[in-house]
């Protein structure tokens, strides 16, 4: 797939606009709200801290982020739950600290237009869930920006 640079700064400004529009959805399945974090957004982007995606991967996942709200604050059922211990980079006594923490993910999958997407939401020990990732199964997308 071939991204023009105008078509990826396109989408990926409507999706960064359109992701600091959402906030927090509420999840039936976690019932409680799943915040539209920083985390989630730099997650589409790198793989790790100064490691950034290829473009083709982050193109999808921002044509994917309106699908997002609307696939989570409809899901009664989650289709898999991963934990894992992790380190984390969390601002503690004014300066950054990567921690061991216990994770858990939680895994919502939907299918659109024929093309399956899956949400990934996060939980940092007994914190909030956050959005973490979004992705396309397949190779065709269920629109285009």
């Amino acid at each position: 797939m071939e991204i023009s640079d105008g078509k990826f700064e396109l989408v990926r400004e409507r999706a960064e606009k359109e992701y600091k529009s959402i906030g927090k959805i509420h999840c039936p399945y976690l019932g409680e709200s799943v915040a539209f974090n920083a985390r989630g957004m730099e997650h589409i982007k790198f793989k790790a801290v100064r490691h950034a995606r290829s473009r083709v991967d982050q193109y999808v996942r921002l044509v994917l982020i309106p699908l997002a709200p609307k696939i989570l604050s409809s899901s009664h059922t989650v289709q898999g739950i991963a934990r894992a211990r992790g380190f984390e980079h969390e601002r503690t006594n004014s300066r950054w600290e990567t921690i061991l923490r216990n994770v858990t993910y939680y895994e919502f999958i939907a299918v659109i237009n024929e093309a399956r997407v899956r949400i990934i939401v996060k939980r940092v020990e007994n914190g909030p869930p956050y959005f973490w990732s979004i992705r396309s199964g397949s190779t065709t997308l269920p629109f285009d920006f």
